[in-house]
């Protein structure tokens, strides 16, 4: 029957019911089976008198649904026998609630004339879509099928509104007998209350249905007690274990593949022995556990992509609930019809263990009933068909050359799962070329369907590039969730258990310290690989390693142990130093490469073009820098913490990198720029004095001038750095960089200009670099001045504005967020009265700004008072604002607009008192009307009263603005009056030029 719906004439056969008893049936009900033309009160009458025949054909048809699995030849055809049987039940149930229904009469009694029919017939069609009404849609359309992605508990809700339309037309048939007199009229009120009684009735006769059917089709409890056992949800399970069992029992009369396979099923199954990582990585004398004594099933969550929102979007995943039953959902999803019209789409973060899911699903399913087929994208030719990418893949597994139909053939009814392993590998390597391959997997299931050969399949992905594809219609997504404590101490006790002998054994409080990592199952490995040194993930005072003290052993450690491997005999411990900083530094390429394009991974070609740009083809050994080129690829495809995609096109291999956690490539990008920075100390003071030296910061400029480096990770990292750092250097380095900050303006030419991983403005360029200096010489001190950054400049203050506008001017909204939120800035005072501006690094919790001092902002003294002043520019910042237009400038103006078009004036009209911050009459204003005035006492308010009858004053009376403030300041005063003594409405009086009516 493959994915087409099932009626319930299509159910009764299906299950096994003699044809001549469905056209009995059909001829009794008036047609209704088949959509015949009988009339809507032949078919509604047929249907109520025919109930009992309906239940009794449907109930002797589930009675015998085991023997009719058990004839079942394949795996599809069982599926669509467990259609049809639930089809039967959702039926049944609403026909078994009619019979019980308390009706006044005896609808098997009644003998309606010719006109009592079509007034019958004009009721019931006045509330159906067609003639026959929503009865017969009962009969001829699929009711909605439970699946392991929906809660039981959600199921009665999609079958309510179905059985609620039944009661509905029914009850517009008994409207027609109202009508004809063959009800009284006075029990017709009662009937039309029991109509969702009865449809409530027909979800508890479902469910006590769907646990009978759950007694002889074990699919039928597959596909919700995955949810509905929450007992069994803590437990952390070991590499699916169970689900060759759940499975077995639905397939127990399939026979056994034979040839090629059953060759693919001996190789899923030697993969479960074979070590969860490659041996080589792990230090000598420890042992790496095998799949399946290593894998732990992780949580989940699961859901249909629609409209709102996308798989990428992490906001979109947090209204999803996390499930850790991932064995039992597997189970269901992979017994269900969904999986054979659309594939299920697993999504995770690199390390997250999608990947070894797929090996271990390939090895757990039971080959008399499944036959897994693994296709490593990365492997396959990525312009071919999906057809000649499987049979790629099986050559390659077994060593032996067959056709899909063949191998079908050979599977002996099994249906096949096909795995498709790195999806985002196809899309990061070959751009927008495979943005339909979900659709075009759709479609490859939905023709093996029409052969008779349904297909299961399911797609792995990382979840940031969820969104770069189509999803075709039917789909779920499954995102792997990171491991939660339970589960890390699981894998350590493993870890530990499998090294007994070692003594250094990896205990949680050490790697809590770190749980950002471990939380993702394959950076939790390396984790236990450095632990395994004689360190560990302690430093040599026996404390636990800070973030970036693991960082960097972890690095270290990994560039020294495969520089050892590669390094022929003997090497000095200085030279493997320096070749352990050269591949970190070529890492610190690869972190700049994504960086500086804003993404997350870099494609080979484009990495080769930035080494070439920066390094140059000739190999020096004055730098760590001037490495051969030809040994970029391979020196970063030994790393496992670098994740190196890759697919075949042409013939040709294509390559991107990627981090396995973001942060690897952060700590990597702050390393690197702290030894530039560094190196531009001068070794020694200038033998000429009086002439300025030119600080070569070309390198730096080229790497800093892409990007802003104010991300939350790398501000950490660059904090923690720097804190290690003596605090004379510090200093000297930050007074170099201010230097830098004064002069790099002037470059003239660019240094490196074949270096160019992004299209940027060479002004926009100037900005994002000298944004990255003043950062960073926050950082170095902790906090500074604008004075401290600027201090040639006649007004530091105004340059540090001038020079917040640059920057803001060359990021996009994102980066100018993340950099405004690093810094928390104060303006204050200087020793000499003047206006200063201290800048810090933001702590903690993100607070209010410090309240604007009008004082400090025209340069008058901390504290003045005088008279009240005024500038006539109002008008002019509304529509600078309006010019600009940013976003965040646009919802302050959109907020403000009933300000600046009521108080006008009122915005620049500024209020001194003595001692206290001047503020302005729009402030005043909006302060008594927005805030909560019994939070202040009683002299505070006069005060605040005063402040604006002041402001009041130096406003023109003409002006059109004037009403709008008179207006505010008395709607408040309303409110207030009471509180308030007879000086403050004398000063109204006096401004209002006496008039009294406005104050009564």
């Amino acid at each position: 029957m493959g994915s087409r719906r099932l009626s319930f004439a299509d159910a009764l056969e299906l299950l096994g019911v003699d044809p001549p008893r469905i056209a009995a049936l059909d001829r009794a009900l008036g047609g209704a089976l088949n959509l015949a033309t009988g009339g809507a009160s032949g078919t509604v009458l047929g249907m109520v008198s025919g109930r009992g025949r309906i239940v009794g054909a449907g109930r002797d048809a589930v009675r015998g649904l085991g023997g009719r699995l058990g004839r079942a030849a394949a795996r599809d055809e069982r599926t669509d026998v467990l259609r049809a049987a639930h089809t039967v039940i959702v039926v049944v149930a609403w026909f078994e609630a009619l019979e019980e229904a308390a009706l006044p009469f005896s609808v098997d009694e009644l003998e309606l004339t010719r006109d009592e029919q079509t007034l019958i017939a004009t009721s019931v069609s006045g509330g159906a879509s067609h003639p026959n009404g929503h009865w017969q849609s009962l009969l001829t359309v699929e009711a909605p099928l439970p699946t392991p992605d929906i809660p039981p508990e959600d199921v009665p809700s999609l079958l309510f509104p179905y059985y609620l339309v039944m009661a509905e037309t029914f009850d517009h048939f008994l409207d027609g007998l109202a009508l004809t007199e063959r009800i009284p009229a006075g029990q017709r009120a009662g009937i039309r209350a029991s109509l969702i009684d009865m449809a409530q009735a027909a979800i508890a006769r479902y469910e006590r249905l769907y646990a009978q059917l759950a007694e002889q089709a074990p699919e039928f409890r597959l596909w919700t007690t995955g949810i509905e056992h929450r007992a069994t949800r803590a437990q952390v399970r070991l590499a699916l274990s169970g689900i060759d069992t759940l499975l077995a029992r639905t397939a127990r009369t399939l026979a056994p593949p034979v040839d090629v396979a059953a060759a693919l099923a001996r190789a899923h199954l030697a993969d479960l022995g074979h070590p969860v990582l490659d041996a080589t990585s792990a230090p000598e004398g420890f042992e790496v556990p095998a799949l399946e004594d290593m894998y732990l099933d992780p949580d989940f969550r699961v859901a249909a992509p629609g409209r709102q929102g996308s798989p990428a979007d992490e906001q979109w995943w947090e209204q999803v609930d996390v499930r850790q039953d991932l064995t039992h959902y597997l189970a269901g999803a992979l017994t269900g019809p969904a999986l054979t019209r659309a594939p299920l789409l697993v999504l995770g973060h690199p390390g997250a263990g999608k990947s070894v899911l797929t090996r271990v699903l390939a090895a757990r399913l039971p080959a008399a009933g499944f036959l897994p087929v693994r296709v490593p994208l990365r492997d396959v030719r990525a312009e071919d068909e999906l057809q000649d990418q499987i049979e790629q893949a099986i050559r390659a597994v077994t060593g032996e050359s067959t056709t899909w139909p063949e191998l079908v053939r050979a599977a002996g009814g099994a249906t096949p799962v096909l795995l498709l392993d790195g999806f985002d590998e196809l899309l990061q390597t070959t751009g927008v070329h495979h943005t339909d391959f979900l659709v075009r997997v759709a479609r490859f299931q939905r023709r093996e369907s029409a052969q008779g050969r349904s297909v299961l399949a399911l797609v792995t992905s990382r979840t940031a590039v969820a969104d770069r594809a189509r999803h075709p219609e039917g789909m779920t997504a499954l995102r792997l969730e990171p491991f939660r404590p339970e589960q890390i101490q699981r894998w350590l006790a493993i870890w530990n258990e499998a090294n007994a002998a070692s003594a250094h054994p990896l205990t949680w409080e050490a790697v809590d310290r770190h749980r950002e990592l471990a939380e993702q199952p394959l950076l939790l490995t390396m984790l236990a690989l450095h632990g395994a040194t004689d360190t560990g993930l302690r430093g040599e005072t026996g404390e636990p390693l800070a973030v970036t003290e693991l960082y960097e052993e972890l690095l270290s450690t990994f560039a020294r142990r495969e520089v050892t491997k590669t390094s022929p005999g003997t090497v000095p411990e200085h030279v493997l130093e320096e070749r352990v900083e050269q591949e970190l530094q070529r890492l610190s390429l690869v972190a700049f490469a994504l960086l500086n394009r804003s993404r997350q991974w870099v494609s080979a070609d484009e990495l080769d073009g930035d080494l070439v740009a920066l390094l140059g083809k000739r190999v020096s050994q004055d730098t760590g820098f001037r490495t051969p080129l030809d040994a970029a690829e391979v020196a970063l495809g030994r790393f496992f913490f670098v994740q190196r995609a890759q697919s075949l096109r042409d013939g040709r291999v294509l390559a991107t990198y990627e981090f396995l956690h973001a942060t690897f490539g952060e700590y990597l990008t702050v390393r690197l720029t702290l030894r530039l920075l560094s190196d531009l100390l001068p070794a020694r003071p200038s033998a000429f004095s009086l002439a300025e030296s030119r600080i070569d910061d070309d390198l730096a400029y080229a790497l800093l001038s892409y990007a802003p480096l104010s991300s939350r990770q790398m501000m950490r990292f660059a904090a923690e750095s720097v804190r290690r750092m003596p605090s004379a250097e510090r200093d000297r380095l930050a007074s170099r960089l201010v230097e830098v900050l004064r002069v790099h303006g002037a470059r003239t030419a660019d240094p490196y200009p074949a270096y160019a991983p992004a299209a940027v403005r060479t002004a926009a360029r100037h900005g994002l670099y000298g944004a990255n200096l003043a950062l960073m010489i926050v950082v170095l001190r902790g906090r500074t001045t604008a004075a401290g950054l600027f201090p040639e400049a006649p007004d530091p203050v105004a340059a540090w504005h001038r020079h917040c506008m640059l920057w803001r001017s060359s990021m996009d909204e994102e980066q100018w967020t993340d950099f405004a939120l690093t810094f928390t800035p104060r303006r204050d005072w200087g020793e000499d009265g003047g206006r200063a501006l201290t800048i810090a690094l933001r702590e903690g919790a993100l607070r209010a700004p410090q309240p604007v001092d009008a004082n400090w902002l025209f340069g008058y003294p901390r504290g003045h008072g005088g008279e009240v002043w005024q500038r006539s520019y109002w008008d002019e910042l509304w529509h600078k604002a309006a010019v600009a237009g940013a976003t965040p400038d646009a919802i302050l103006r959109l907020a403000l607009e009933p300000v600046l078009g009521t108080l006008g004036p009122a915005l620049t009209t500024f209020v001194p008192v003595d001692g206290e911050r001047a503020t302005s009459l729009a402030h005043d204003l909006l302060e008594l009307l927005l805030r909560d005035t019994t939070e202040l006492t009683d002299d505070e308010l006069v005060a605040l009263y005063e402040r604006a009858v002041r402001g009041l004053g130096r406003l023109y009376h003409g002006s059109h603005n004037f009403d709008g403030v008179v207006q505010a300041l008395l709607t408040a005063h309303e409110r207030d009056k009471d509180r308030l003594g007879g000086r403050v409405r004398a000063m109204l009086r006096n401004q209002l030029l006496g008039s009294v009516d406005r104050l009564s």
